[in-house]
């Protein structure tokens, strides 16, 4: 009986972190235009991204551009600073105790197809610009600067993987069509918790960027 008292209380520590994590963490800022059958239609303030383009398959791409960037927000950067995460907590809490500049890390962590394998990337916080944030040393990891976009979105939960995240952004690419929308780019895979969050806690995204112009005739 202990050992069910003790298994449940963990389950509960962990279940509270996955919540004060996902609301401690910025996420970039819009507002929703549309709200469709089964996606909505966003706008997306300027933001900037710190990204980075890697080789292989979905999980261990991501994987690499993961640690590049997150080498990038722990110091890898002129002067040394750092750029602390907001989740986990705990993580926080360590590198809160180190001098210079600190800067919370928004969520998601964004993935996309390209050519060559995948474009992984943080959205920085939206009180930093091009000119606040330093610089990478690994010169595979960039900053760019991202105009305001309107932007289809699908929310999901559950876990990750390629066929799911496939399937989806299919689905959401049909009903862009059926409606007139014209994608303007490739659809984004959008991860907004840790790794340790449990499955069905967990905010998942299709974005697909949306040119300005609509069918002819389409419905509204």
């Amino acid at each position: 009986m202990e050992t069910i008292r003790r298994a449940a209380t963990l389950a509960l520590l962990l279940l509270a972190t996955a919540a004060e994590v996902a609301m401690a963490t910025e996420e970039p800022k819009h507002r929703v235009l549309e709200k469709r059958d089964g996606f909505e239609v966003r706008l997306y303030e300027p933001m900037v991204v710190a990204e980075t383009q890697v080789e292989g398959e979905f999980g261990g791409g991501g994987n690499e551009g993961f640690r590049r960037i997150a080498g990038y927000i722990f110091g890898g950067n002129d002067g040394g600073r750092k750029i602390a995460m907001t989740a986990p907590v705990a993580q926080e809490r360590r590198l809160g105790s180190r001098d210079g500049m600190k800067i919370a890390m928004t969520a998601p962590v964004a993935q996309e197809k390209t050519p060559e394998g995948w474009t992984v990337a943080f959205v920085m916080p939206s009180e930093h610009t091009m000119k606040t944030l330093p610089k990478p040393d690994d010169p595979r990891v960039t900053l760019r600067e991202v105009p305001a976009r309107r932007v289809a979105a699908v929310t999901f939960s559950g876990t990750w993987g390629a066929e799911k995240f496939d399937a989806i952004a299919r689905d959401l690419l049909g009903k862009l069509d059926a409606a007139g929308f014209t994608p303007s780019g490739p659809a984004v895979y959008a991860r907004y918790d840790p790794p340790w969050t449990p499955w069905f806690l967990r905010k998942n995204e299709i974005l697909v960027p949306l040119a300005e112009t609509r069918t002819a005739g389409a419905p509204r």
